[in-house]
């Protein structure tokens, strides 16, 4: 029973995956609300320092998503849509 629960959560992982990866963008508004929502770095990925030497080093926990090549690939054809087909300077999103 623990197999068959397991292939289903993977059958589901690819599948989302798959169709994230599918997802094109096509309008501005979407393009820029995708850049702003969807950050540029991991927000999780810290280093703690006392005078200028690091005590402790946080690692990009994103990573453990599932789905963060993805994200970062949705953001990263939202941004090449602004550059590309509207001729918008991304800056403001990096």
């Amino acid at each position: 029973m623990k197999h068959l629960i397991s292939v289903h959560k993977v059958n589901l992982f690819s599948s989302i995956q798959q169709w994230l990866e599918s997802v094109e963008i096509c309008h501005p508004k979407v393009a820029r609300s995708l850049c702003k929502i969807i950050p540029a770095r991991c927000p999780f990925e810290r280093e703690i320092k006392l005078f200028n030497r690091t005590i402790v080093s946080i690692p990009p926990l994103c990573k453990l998503n599932p789905f963060y090549d993805q994200i970062v690939e949705i953001r990263f054809k939202s941004l090449s849509y602004l550059a590309d087909h509207c001729g918008e300077d991304v800056t403001l999103y990096c």
